[in-house]
């Protein structure tokens, strides 16, 4: 009986799998003591106890205007436009130099330059960073998903804006493919990275006004929910989740009156 020749391949690929392991454990380990707040349900550092950590977070407890919320559509104010009416939304993305960054509890891309805008109501909000969160903050209609995406803007004078993806299991994402022989390092050099290959796969989006979904909570934010869902394989959904140990979800806030609004032709 001939010899199998797949055992050195065999071995050697289980070997890289305990390498890039080993290195996304220690990474989190040297970063353990950074982390400030986590998302466990009866933690003293959980969401339900962030305003109480800090001064400066005081707004996760006391703020009316939270995030995230369900977006629903039987109570969202609907406002149909022309598949070609940009005026709500603008985006005007372009390559820029990029790092990735592993920090606290999610993997985040820093733009280093000018990596291009939106625009909403006469201001343009420039791109910063995107990160993600596992699962979704966010729901549709009382549905939650495996994973958002959020892509963070500052304008000139620093109000926030940000534009969030949400995904379900299926093929894979193209932009997280591009990227995930680097996800799990405290730092790497992405180079020239062009966000506008994470792809909008509807015109019609929510918005209203939030607040950042972390301490410190942060008000004013304006949000942008794409309401059709990217798909993100089994596989990647796994690499996320092993660096960010578990969901980093904060828990849907309450609505509070506030107005939301469906754009997009019908």
């Amino acid at each position: 009986m001939a010899k199998s020749n797949n055992a050195p391949h065999q071995f050697f690929a289980f070997t890289l799998f305990l390498l890039s392991w080993q290195s996304i454990k220690s990474v989190r380990g040297e970063g353990a003591e950074e982390i400030e707040y986590d998302y466990e349900q009866w933690s003293s550092k959980g969401p339900e106890h962030w305003g109480e950590l800090k001064e400066e977070w005081k707004e996760c407890k006391n703020g009316d205007l939270q995030s995230p919320i369900d977006l629903i559509d039987s109570n969202a104010r609907r406002v149909i436009t022309a598949e070609d009416d940009l005026s709500h939304l603008t985006m005007s993305y372009k390559p820029s130099p990029a790092t990735m960054k592993l920090e606290g509890h999610d993997i985040s891309i820093e733009f280093t330059d000018d990596a291009g805008s939106i625009h909403i109501n006469g201001t343009d909000y420039f791109l910063k960073k995107c990160h993600w969160h596992r699962s979704s903050e966010h729901h549709i209609n009382g549905r939650s998903y495996d994973l958002e995406l959020h892509m963070v803007h500052q304008s000139q004078d620093k109000n926030v804006a940000v534009v969030a993806f949400l995904y379900q299991t299926g093929e894979p994402d193209p932009f997280l493919s591009k990227i995930s022989d680097k996800v799990g390092t405290k730092e790497a050099d992405l180079g020239v990275t062009d966000p506008s290959s994470i792809t909008w796969p509807s015109s019609q989006f929510y918005r209203y006004i939030g607040s950042l979904t972390t301490p410190p909570c942060t008000g004013g934010v304006i949000w942008t929910v794409n309401n059709e869902v990217h798909t993100v394989s089994a596989e990647q959904l796994e690499l996320i989740e092993e660096v960010d140990q578990g969901v980093n979800a904060r828990p849907l806030q309450p609505l509070n009156d506030r107005d939301v609004t469906l754009f997009g032709a019908q």
